[in-house]
């Protein structure tokens, strides 16, 4: 599950500083360190797969953060663990080829066995898709 399926524009989030400083202004840390309970104002794609935040801090400014910078509050305000809302479902074949490993083979007989082919041609393609 992502964050898009947990919290909509509006609720309220917890900034994990150790997580961002090093890329943060000295105002937007100063903000934060004020209060690190901030409400959320937009989602932005981060990198074609992943779900970043913009975040409007409690000094009034907005400040993009990633989804693994901040932890998600439930109404109550207490902090919603991270494993909660990690993705749920898991897909066979793709644990199954995750768990594949292919070791380079050296003698003809190896190469041409149409087996280490086919491994070969997966582990090739594995990182593409």
């Amino acid at each position: 599950m992502s964050i898009l399926d947990k919290v909509k524009i509006g609720n309220s989030v917890q900034v994990n500083l150790e997580l961002s400083k090093d890329r943060l202004t000295k105002e937007t840390i100063d903000a934060i360190n004020v209060s690190s309970i901030a409400k959320i104002s937009d989602f932005r794609i981060t990198d074609g797969k992943g779900i970043g935040v913009i975040l409007q801090l409690s000094n009034g400014k907005e400040q993009w953060f990633f989804e693994d910078e901040i932890d998600l509050l439930d109404e109550n305000g207490n902090v919603i663990k991270k494993n909660n809302y990690k993705k749920e479902n898991s897909n066979f074949i793709l644990d199954l080829l995750r768990g594949l490993n292919y070791e380079n083979k050296n003698k003809v007989s190896e190469l041409l066995n149409p087996i280490n082919f086919f491994i070969w041609i997966i582990m090739s393609f594995k990182d593409i898709f």
